[in-house]
């Protein structure tokens, strides 16, 4: 039979019984016939949980014929139809310690030592060694030195992949085949828009373990490619792709899109490991995307139990980070609580102390929880792992402890001792926009004429710091700021910066929501200023109107 005709044929075949049929039909069969035959067989036999049907493929006598024929005469076998079966037998997991492996195994390596191989049959060898022998396998770095000396414009998609997959397991020095890679990476930028789901992650995945950091035109096409691809990556591809884009520190507004399209419709099917990292990549790009916020609390609620201690802090963690509540919020945290008073002990210390804290910043008090937080066995072992008790960690202990005095009255457990607070907060998503402080700093003395009647950067006793302090007393007039008697109110003015919101939002974030919200509770009289109201005022004047306004409101319409 023609082997046109014959792989026609072949490729419409679904099961293995009917390859069977279909090979013991002929009389003759090209050894590249006889190795599709098995390749096929692998394509319909092999799942991701491995050979389906074992004993009705392994056992049959037709497979066992195929079998025999590769073993015994692997020397006179074709280079396409050697490898195409070590490929389809390596799928098929025949025990790589088998006579028949070691035959098709030594007769490859040995016609690579020979430099006998395309870069097809390279490739085909590569991923078949990945796969029986992983990356300590040493033929794999030969495998890659050849290929370095063959035309890479040529190559196949498939074959730029595999390249890629081998490269990860065989560069150990950080500059061990760049020369390759640039070349590479230049071609594969050439090929984007060809590349599938599969390759696409597979690339990405590639050039984060191998460091690629000045691959910057090939990163942002890849990305961007990758948008049209998300309903059909499968978990772990998409998952690549999200560790590519917090790796190379790249966000594109329509990747977000397409994820707020794709998350709802999937979310009761999605992996809890690929639905953490998307939210993940929401936490620490600061993106706050309700649609997928809203999605992810559902699916929370229906099937808490499919989630991991750590998967579960991933998923909630930006609720708080991030400062949203969703619709479903009642029912998410009673299924938190639910979850906290099962499976406690299986959380990670820190991974609890940041869950917790979470909370609090969205105003939901786990105040059954907090004894055993302040507990001197919880601190021991917060202490005993890494990163112990550092200056973030001490943050969030002081901050729940005084969350539970200013917010929680009704609690009397134990307390934080004194030995654990920090004597101010570390705010690390938010820290204090200095170029819009010192605009709002001009504006101020435009309006109050002199310098001593605020201050900036203001240590307060209860941990936070104040942007800018401003003291009044009984009659409203303004007090020189050093004046510590007399002192009526105090006015914080909170100085909000981009970085203090979400991503193309007016959404504070947490721990801004926070500490206002303290501030307030602590009596201060907080106005909020915020970059986007005051970017657009383009001199002194027009600032120091604007702080009047915001300030002062009453004496402002007195004036007007």
């Amino acid at each position: 039979m023609d082997e046109q005709v014959f792989f026609k044929k072949l490729n419409s075949l679904c099961t293995s019984t009917e390859v069977f049929d279909f090979v013991s039909s002929l009389e003759v069969m090209s050894d590249t016939m006889a190795s599709g035959a098995l390749q096929r067989i692998s394509e319909v036999e092999v799942d991701d949980s491995g050979l389906k049907n074992p004993e009705g493929v392994l056992e049959n006598e037709v497979f066992r014929a195929l079998c025999f024929q590769f073993e015994f005469k692997s020397s006179k076998l074709s280079n396409s139809g050697l490898l195409n079966a070590l490929q389809a037998l390596t799928k098929l997991r025949i025990d790589p310690q088998s006579t028949l492996m070691a035959s098709l195994l030594s007769e490859g390596e040995e016609r690579l030592g020979k430099g006998q191989l395309t870069v097809k049959n390279l490739c085909a060898l590569g991923e078949s060694l990945l796969e029986l022998e992983g990356p300590s396998c040493a033929t794999l770095e030969q495998i890659v030195n050849h290929m370095q000396e063959k035309d890479i414009e040529k190559w196949s998609p498939r074959e730029m992949v595999m390249v890629y997959k081998m490269l990860q397991v065989t560069v150990r020095e950080g500059e061990q085949y760049q020369d390759l890679l640039n070349r590479m990476n230049g071609v594969t930028l050439t090929i984007v828009s060809q590349l599938s789901p599969k390759f696409t992650s597979v690339i990405l995945n590639s050039l984060v373990v191998l460091h690629q950091t000045r691959a910057v035109p090939l990163v942002t096409a890849l990305c961007k490619h990758s948008v049209k691809h998300i309903p059909y990556f499968t978990g772990d591809e998409l998952v690549n792709v999200l560790e590519a884009f917090l790796y190379f520190g790249h966000r594109e507004q329509i990747f977000t899109e397409a994820l707020e399209t794709h998350v709802p419709k999937s979310i009761f099917t999605m992996h809890p490991q690929t639905v953490s990292k998307v939210m993940q990549y929401c936490c620490r790009k600061m993106i706050l995307s309700k649609p997928i916020f809203d999605a992810v609390a559902k699916g929370f609620i229906s099937d808490a139990d499919r989630f991991t201690t750590d998967q579960i802090a991933e998923c909630l963690i930006p609720f708080g980070t991030l400062n949203y509540l969703p619709p479903s919020a009642s029912s998410l945290f009673r299924k938190l609580e639910t979850v906290l008073h099962t499976r406690f002990s299986h959380f990670k210390p820190h991974t609890l102390l940041n869950l917790l804290h979470s909370c609090v910043l969205i105003q939901h008090y786990p105040v059954n929880f907090l004894p055993k937080i302040f507990s001197p066995y919880f601190l021991q072992q917060l202490q005993a792992q890494p990163p112990g008790l550092d200056r973030i960690v001490t943050s969030q202990l002081t901050q729940l402890f005084l969350t539970v005095a200013l917010e929680c009255p009704f609690y009397e457990g134990p307390k934080l001792l004194r030995k654990y607070q920090v004597k101010a907060f570390l705010t690390p998503h938010s820290s204090l926009d200095v170029h819009l402080l010192k605009r709002v700093k001009t504006g101020l003395l435009y309006l109050l004429k002199k310098r001593i009647y605020f201050a900036s950067e203001v240590s307060t006793p209860y941990f936070y710091t104040v942007d800018i302090e401003i003291k009044l007393d009984e009659e409203g007039f303004v007090l020189p700021a050093a004046q510590c008697e007399e002192v009526h109110r105090r006015i914080a003015l909170c100085v909000d910066g981009q970085n203090r919101f979400c991503v193309n939002s007016h959404n504070l974030l947490g721990e801004e929501a926070i500490k206002q919200r303290h501030l307030q509770l602590l009596g201060y009289e907080v106005v909020q200023i915020p970059f986007f109201e005051i970017e657009s005022l383009q001199n002194c004047r027009k600032m120091a109107e604007y702080l009047h306004k915001k300030i002062f409101p009453h004496t402002y319409e007195l004036s007007c």
